[in-house]
């Protein structure tokens, strides 16, 4: 504890290139671009399988494909390819290995819960409300975002909830791969034998994954409509007294 105390403490590590604030930094626009990129691929498939009840083998099989791939072996074997077409399409060789393989890894982790929490939110609205929209003569698009999306989105705010976590704390490993982000406190902390390093990192990671799960969580409860969220509260035993 002395030793994490005294790294946090260092203002060396609050400052430049390898500092806290940097490294967060780092981590945290990985994290969202791979997570937005994801959701522009999985949303509009979850969306079309939502909506219409087709692809869903599709859909699952997808998600299951993208839960099955170890993001590591993903991102060694994305390493050379990357590094290969680095010549051919004109990008920085560093990207190649510092960036990319990371990158298209974490995509590939974040798009089964968002594909997954996009079509079962669409699915989980009620059908005979549906029904009564389309006898008033609302067009399929109308359904789908006046209707369905809005009694959908804490579903799909809790998809990006488990997708970003799980981005967070998996892009720690990047740093195996000359990446940046917190995870390269943990990866220098192990190499150094510097246990204030190590355990900062994995300190800052967890804090970082906790309040992101906290807001989120805060959030998936908003846009909860209020009478879902009473009927909820309703069907949730009372604790047992002893």
């Amino acid at each position: 504890m002395e030793q994490v105390i005294a790294f946090f403490a260092d203002p060396a590590n609050w400052s430049g290139e390898t500092g806290i604030p940097n490294r967060l930094v780092e981590h945290l626009q990985i994290a969202f671009l791979a997570v937005l990129t994801a959701a522009a691929i999985a949303l509009p498939l979850g969306f079309y399988i939502g909506h219409t009840g087709r692809l869903q083998l599709l859909g699952i099989n997808i998600a299951n494909i993208g839960r099955a791939i170890p993001s590591y072996a993903l991102m060694v074997m994305l390493l050379p390819v990357m590094l290969g077409l680095a010549p051919v399409l004109g990008y920085d060789p560093r990207l190649g290995l510092r960036f990319f393989p990371i990158f298209l890894a974490m995509v590939l982790l974040a798009i089964p819960p968002i594909l997954v929490s996009a079509y079962a939110g669409l699915q989980g609205v009620d059908r005979e409300l549906i029904g009564s929209s389309r006898g008033m003569g609302l067009t399929e698009r109308q359904i789908l975002t006046d209707v369905e999306l809005p009694l959908a989105l804490p579903v799909l705010v809790g998809g990006f909830r488990v997708a970003l976590l799980q981005v967070i704390a998996t892009a720690t490993i990047g740093a195996f791969l000359a990446g940046g982000g917190l995870g390269r406190y943990i990866i220098d902390g192990i190499a150094r034998r510097d246990d204030g390093m190590l355990y900062a990192g994995v300190l800052i990671v967890a804090i970082l994954a906790v309040g992101t799960d906290l807001i989120l969580s805060w959030l998936q409860r908003v846009l909860t409509p209020k009478g879902v969220r009473v009927a909820t509260d309703a069907d949730t035993p009372a604790p047992a007294i002893t």
